[in-house]
C-alpha cells in the first residue's frame, strides 16, 4: 500500500512540475504578444535610407517612433514624421514645414509659412525657388532636411505635393543609432 502512495505522490510531482512549466511558458507567450503588440501598433523602429533627412539623421540611422501620436496629435512645423507611400510601397522620413492653411514658398533658398521665414533648426544645402502655394486641409507640407535639389522627393516636388495627414504612420522621437534627441519643433517668431 506504501508503494502505491509513493507512486500516487510521484505522479502528482511529475504532474505538478509539467502544469508549472506550461503556466510559465503561456505566461512568456503572452509577454511576447504584449510586446509585440506595442512595438507594431504604439512604438516602432525604423532603419533610415537615403540622405535626404542629412543632417538630422545619417544613412543606416535606427530611429524610435511614437505610432500612437497620430491619433491625437496635430502635426505641428518642425515635427519629424514617418509618412507612408503606398504607390510606391515604401515609408519616408519628412520634417513637416507647414500644415492645413498655412501659404508656404521658398525664395532665394529660404522657407517661408505665412510670409515669416522659418528659424531653420538644421538644413542641409540650399533649395530651389518655389512658387506660393497655400496647404489643403487635411494635408501637410513636408521636406527633407537635405535642401539639396535632388536630395529629398518631398512636397516641392510636383508629383507629391502637399500630402494627406492620413498617411502619416507616426511621429519621430529619438535617434538610436547615432544616439541624440530630436530638435524641438520650430516656432515662428
Amino acid at each position: 500500500m506504501s508503494q502505491i502512495n509513493m507512486s500516487s505522490v510521484q505522479l502528482n510531482k511529475s504532474t505538478e512540475k509539467f502544469t508549472s512549466k506550461l503556466v510559465s511558458w503561456i505566461k512568456y507567450i503572452i509577454i511576447l504578444i504584449f510586446v509585440f503588440f506595442i512595438f507594431h501598433n504604439v512604438i516602432g523602429l525604423t532603419k533610415v535610407s537615403g540622405n535626404s533627412m542629412n543632417p538630422t539623421f545619417q544613412d543606416g540611422g535606427l530611429i524610435l517612433v511614437n505610432k500612437i501620436a497620430k491619433l491625437y496629435k496635430e502635426p505641428k512645423l518642425g515635427d519629424i514624421a514617418i509618412i507612408s507611400q503606398p504607390d510606391q510601397g515604401i515609408d519616408i522620413v519628412k520634417r513637416i514645414i507647414g500644415v492645413a492653411g498655412d501659404v508656404v514658398k521658398i525664395q532665394e533658398g529660404i522657407v517661408y509659412v505665412n510670409n515669416e521665414p522659418i528659424p531653420e533648426v538644421i538644413a542641409l544645402g540650399k533649395s530651389t525657388d518655389l512658387a506660393e502655394q497655400t496647404i489643403p486641409d487635411g494635408s501637410v507640407f513636408v521636406m527633407g532636411d537635405n535642401r539639396t535639389p535632388g536630395e529629398s522627393l518631398d512636397s516641392r516636388d510636383p508629383s507629391v505635393g502637399p500630402i494627406s495627414v492620413n498617411f502619416i504612420k507616426g511621429y519621430v522621437v529619438y535617434s538610436l543609432l547615432p544616439f541624440h534627441s530630436i530638435p524641438r519643433p520650430l516656432v515662428l517668431q
